[in-house]
């Protein structure tokens, strides 16, 4: 039976890391330096909006949707005016 040091388990972790794909911003494909001014996210786009929300009706965070900062909070009231005017639930259906 093979033994698994702790430098074993430490090498394994930083495979999986390279392995793991880089999100990008899907706003901002320039990146955000050069983004158009003023920032801004159509809150009629339930589409785009829908994949920025989990199923409990939460907003996902930066690191898992891959947006910048900046188009975070852009997103975040965008998302708020579609709640506020019916286009999105406030929880889910289930």
């Amino acid at each position: 039976m093979a033994t698994f040091t702790k430098a074993h388990f430490k090498k394994l972790r930083k495979k999986r890391a390279r392995l793991k794909k880089k999100l990008r911003c899907r706003f901002c494909p320039d990146g955000c330096d050069k983004s158009p001014r003023p920032i801004y996210v159509d809150y009629k786009d339930t589409k785009t909006l829908r994949s920025m929300v989990d199923r409990e009706g939460n907003l996902l965070g930066r690191r898992r949707s891959g947006n910048c900062a900046k188009y975070q909070r852009a997103v975040r009231q965008a998302v708020l005016r579609a709640r506020f005017i019916g286009l999105l639930p406030y929880l889910s259906e289930d």
